[in-house]
């Protein structure tokens, strides 16, 4: 049976749109329409923002319109075409990949020497693509959960295939795998917070492989600085110390009005807390301070956000993973008093815990583990998680009261949720 997208039909005739009517508001064809709500076509990512404002409903609310249904024969039961992240693991991954194949291979092919004149999809997109990149980045950063945003940025990601693929010019290649650099980190954050960092890691590398063929060196820093990320939580320290030490080679010959070398900075001081250097880790975050003498917009709220609200909270890390729970108390508590994202609040509460555990803080630890669980169950979020790993990993030596005991089971529990 063909699958149909009836509660996007339905939407629009609640609201008093005919066919035609909703057809003339966004500017296509009444058959496109018509195609849609069969389920034959999808909405090309371009026009996402016009048709959710057109629709009143949030991003995530059409995404959910969009997602085509299928009733089967004893009609008791609905299917949805696009799984959400995390349902179909393996065919999530199976698919993630070829299209990584796919990108990567049109990213390193030359320009064709002589370009169509009917490159349409390229063009569109060149036009398009940096506003809808930037929408998919908001809704990403506003979301509790991160998840939701995928099927959007997947649909985007084909067609940015498919204009990698016309015959262009040199100029129009360029812009491409510019907005390819970029939507490849949104893609790798949306995996990164799922816990699932080989595919994260895919898309951080294909990510940096498109800028640099750009020649976009901060979003290239960028790109490096999510991948060292990866290896960071894996606790592989020693692999994104080199890492790191390229993005802030390659972050030099940016713009020096962005902040991007500063973020390098600030995830470098992780790297050196984790293997031990106290002094190197002071001296990165002393230089990420210095993002604070900045004037002007010097992040973009996608592929580079660092401002440095962030700091306390990764000062509170480094010193926590270098033994000194003194400074550690003092920075996350710093961090605790700011305006958290639920993601954030978090995280931040799941490093206070791992502190209470390794203080012996019994009552501490459990007071910020079970605040720092309730975020993780309420926005399913991996990243929340992995910080907790922290907390359990504490919790060992302390077993044999029962409280240590309990942490460490609910902790564990988690585990098959994020």
């Amino acid at each position: 049976m063909t699958p149909r997208r009836s509660r996007l039909a339905k939407r629009r005739k609640a609201l008093g749109y005919s066919q035609e009517e909703f057809a003339n508001e966004l500017g296509v064809a009444v058959s496109t329409v018509v195609r849609w709500e069969a389920g034959k076509t999808d909405p090309q990512g371009y026009v996402h923002p016009k048709v959710a404002k057109l629709l009143k409903v949030t991003p995530e609310g059409l995404a959910d319109l969009l997602t085509p249904e299928v009733l089967a024969p004893d009609r008791s039961v609905v299917y949805t075409a696009t799984p959400p992240l995390g349902d179909t693991d393996d065919m999530k991954r199976r698919d993630v990949l070829s299209l990584l194949a796919v990108t990567g291979a049109l990213i390193s092919l030359p320009s064709a020497d002589k370009p169509s004149p009917r490159s349409s999809l390229a063009a569109s997109l060149t036009e398009t693509g940096p506003d809808l990149n930037s929408h998919l980045w908001k809704v990403f950063s506003l979301s509790d959960s991160k998840q939701v945003v995928y099927p959007m940025v997947r649909h985007q990601l084909g067609l940015l295939a498919q204009g990698l693929g016309e015959s262009q010019s040199d100029d129009s290649r360029q812009h491409l795998c510019t907005l390819v650099g970029d939507l490849y980190q949104l893609a790798g954050e949306i995996f990164f917070d799922a816990n699932r960092y080989a595919e994260a890691s895919h898309c951080y590398t294909l990510a940096a492989s498109a800028s640099r063929e750009a020649g976009a060196f901060d979003m290239w820093a960028c790109a490096l600085t999510r991948h060292a990320f990866v290896e960071l939580y894996e606790r592989r320290f020693a692999v994104a110390a080199p890492i790191l030490a390229a993005a802030s080679q390659i972050a030099k010959r940016g713009d020096p009005q962005l902040s991007t070398r500063y973020w390098v900075a600030a995830v470098q001081a992780e790297a050196h807390a984790g293997l031990g250097d106290l002094d190197a880790t002071k001296h990165s975050l002393n230089k990420a301070e210095q993002v604070h003498t900045l004037s002007g917009q010097h992040h973009n709220g996608g592929w580079l956000r660092f401002d440095g609200s962030r700091l306390a909270e990764e000062r509170g890390t480094c010193y926590l993973a270098l033994g000194r729970p003194d400074l550690a108390e003092q920075a996350l508590t710093a961090a605790l008093s700011q305006q958290l994202s639920l993601r954030r609040r978090g995280a931040v509460l799941a490093e206070l815990a791992a502190l209470g555990a390794e203080r012996h803080d019994l009552d501490k630890a459990s007071h910020y583990t079970r605040a720092a669980l309730e975020l993780a169950d309420q926005t399913g979020s991996g990243y929340i998680g992995k910080k907790l790993q922290g907390v359990k990993n504490r919790l060992v030596p302390l077993m044999a009261d029962g409280r240590a005991s309990t942490l460490h089971q609910q902790i564990s529990a988690l585990d098959g949720v994020v």
